[in-house]
């Protein structure tokens, strides 16, 4: 009677392993279909290094609109300033020093944080003054600074030919760090 019972354990046991087998090579036969559709995840748009950029769509100071999706294709520096901040004066010749060269091209959008301004008159001198020849664009309302979580000013974004964010900067960039990162991008 024990060798019946003991037998009777040996072949559910045995049945058992070869049950789980079989259904192990079924679920390993699936997993390629699983990670195929697990990687294949729809682009994240953020603010963060690697992110698809926010689109955006802002006046010129000569009255033009303008898309950051216009640009899609290109190297593209935005850089979100105003008249009142010391940083922001002090890299302006810096940044039109790397539009004038431009050894590697790039496009350069500077939004105006036009609504902490005192006028816009102010805006219209500063440009003058520095002789800027790349686009000033006017956040009038800060939705723009809002959606790239700008918190201090300047803070620029480097955004690559494919429209990813490739690199993130609070606070004022020098002419070689500029054109070092915008070497990096594609």
């Amino acid at each position: 009677m024990k060798k019946m019972i003991l037998g009777v354990i040996i072949t559910a046991m045995v049945g058992w392993t070869i049950y789980d087998l079989l259904l192990s090579d079924e679920e390993a036969a699936q997993e390629p279909e699983i990670a195929e559709t697990e990687t294949a995840q729809p682009e994240v748009t953020g603010v963060a290094v690697g992110d698809l950029a926010p689109d955006f769509e802002l006046m010129t100071m000569d009255g033009e609109t303008v898309r950051l999706s216009d640009y899609r294709g290109q190297r593209v520096f935005i850089n979100f300033w105003a008249t009142w901040c010391p940083p922001c004066r002090a890299e302006m010749p810096d940044m039109q020093q790397l539009y004038e060269e431009q050894d590697v091209p790039v496009e350069i959008l500077a939004i105006n944080l036009t609504e902490t301004e005192q006028s816009e008159e102010n805006i219209t001198s500063f440009v003058e003054d520095f002789g800027l020849t790349f686009p000033i664009l006017m956040d009038t309302n800060s939705e723009t600074a809002h959606t790239y979580k700008v918190k201090a000013v300047p803070a620029s974004y480097m955004i690559d030919s494919t429209g990813h964010i490739s690199f993130v900067a609070p606070g004022a960039l020098n002419m070689e760090f500029m054109a070092r990162e915008v070497e990096k991008m594609n």
